[in-house]
Formats: structure tokens, sequence, C-alpha cells
């Protein structure tokens, strides 16, 4: 099986894939898990996955430069519990599942504009709780809500915004007299320096260990899904090549908070993961 990966298809320069897409298959339920085990390693071999963590609120961080998130990631706490901790004033230890949860669809949620109707929505929540959880966030990342309202001012001014790279994301909505077009495109401005950016750093990881691994049949670079990047390693080298994977991946770029790559080995992908 060969998918076909596509370089400028999507609005924010992610490669997609097609004839089969092999980026969507589902992580979590038990059907998307059982196509995972389908990818197996021939003899000899297993299957090594290296997913970056958090990128885009990584990416968030350095560039809206908030003090208490880039202390979070800087000390190595799992950002949503910190989160929550904040949000609930509560103690990290004392940061319920539940807590962690809601935590967690704002952290991802506001980076892809999502309004409180849609956190509601999200959590099954009334609007006005869900606004309040939105307001007690933004006064704990003060720099993440001022860095939401210039990027959009920028966006207006120019017509695009850029990732970290340069790369320009182009709004063509951003002044539509059409005010769903017009909100869809300032939750594209919010969101597409993030998704951009880290789209680009995955792409310098793959050249950086192309050129390390490349005329190597110890190791094989199968599939690029996201923020994961899937392998086929000879046992006895698994060692060697996952740090050299997790090193590439993790001097990709410098941001203010450090760049974490989670590296796993399976017989198949599911395991891998």
């Amino acid at each position: 099986m060969h998918t076909s990966y596509n370089q400028a298809v999507t609005a924010t320069g992610r490669l997609s894939s097609s004839d089969p897409n092999l980026q969507n298959i589902p992580i979590r339920n038990e059907e998307g898990r059982r196509i995972r085990q389908a990818f197996v390693a021939r003899e000899g071999y297993k299957i090594v996955a290296a997913d970056y963590s958090q990128i885009e609120l990584r990416i968030m961080a350095h560039l809206s430069n908030d003090e208490g998130m880039i202390n979070a990631f800087a000390e190595g706490k799992d950002i949503h519990r910190a989160t929550a901790a904040e949000i609930f004033g509560v103690e990290l230890g004392e940061v319920t599942s539940e807590q962690r949860r809601s935590a967690k669809a704002i952290n991802f949620g506001l980076i892809y504009g999502m309004s409180s109707f849609g956190l509601s929505n999200q959590l099954g929540i009334g609007r006005a709780e869900a606004q309040k959880y939105m307001d007690l966030y933004f006064q704990r990342y003060p720099a993440v809500q001022q860095f939401m309202t210039d990027i959009r001012e920028v966006a207006v001014e120019k017509g695009y915004v850029e990732t970290l790279f340069g790369r320009r994301l182009y709004l063509p909505d951003i002044k539509s007299g059409n005010a769903i077009l017009r909100k869809a495109a300032e939750r594209v401005a919010i969101n597409a320096p993030m998704q951009g950016t880290a789209a680009d750093i995955i792409k310098v990881a793959m050249i950086g260990i192309d050129n390390a691994i490349r005329d190597n049949d110890e190791i094989k670079m199968i599939m690029q899904v996201h923020d994961e990047l899937v392998f086929e390693v000879k046992a006895d080298k698994i060692d060697h090549y996952s740090q050299l994977i997790k090193t590439e991946m993790e001097k990709a770029i410098s941001l203010k908070v450090p760049l974490i790559a989670e590296v796993g080995v399976g017989e198949n992908w599911d395991e891998a993961h």
C-alpha cells in the first residue's frame, strides 16, 4: 500500500494524504486501532512512531510570549493540568480528570478560535459558564489573548499571516462583508501561524532525518501523519535510531519553550503509538 502525499493542498501548508488517506485513521476507537494494527513491520524490524508533544500550544507560547505558559512548559508541567489548576483555583495535585478535560478543550479550542458557544457545546455546559472559563483562561494567560487580538489586526492590515519561517498564509475573506466568512477567516488567522509553523517544523525534521538515514537499509521513513513520523527500523538498532529521530525532531527549530518528541516502538503502528 502506497499513499500519495500532497504538498500544496491544505491552506496552512500541512501535508495531506490521498489514495488512500492514511492521515485520518482514528486512534481512539476500536476500528481505527484495528486498522493501525494491520501496519506490521517485516521480520527482524519494528515500527517506530515519533510524535511532537502539544506542538501547537508550544508554538502559541512562543508567539504570544506569555510568561505563564512559557513557565509551565519550561518546568515540564502537564499544560492541561496546569491550566485546570489556574482556572479552577485548585492545587496541581488536586485537579480532577474532568477539570483536566475541560482545560484541554479550552487550550486547544482557543487556538482554533473557538467561541464560548462552541466551547459550551463541546463541554456540555451553559454558554455563560463557558464564557467564565474563557475569561479565567485569559486572566491566567493574558499575552495569549493579546496575541489573538494583534494577529487579527495584522491579518486585516496585510491580508495574510505568517509562520515562524516567514511563509505567508493568505486570508482573502478577512475583509469580507459576509460576517460568517469574515469570522471564519479570523479564526484561521489565529490558528494558521501555529498549524502552519508546526507543518514547517516537521518538514525540517523530515529533511534532517532523511539526510541522516538515506541509503540505509536499517531504517526507512514510511509515513507522516501531521505531527507524527512513522518508521520501520531494524530490531537491533531501535535504541540508536530512536535517539536519532528524537534529536532531529527536537532540534528542527529553537523556541522559547522545549520542543519535545515522544517515541514509541511496537510490532505494528498501533503498538508504537
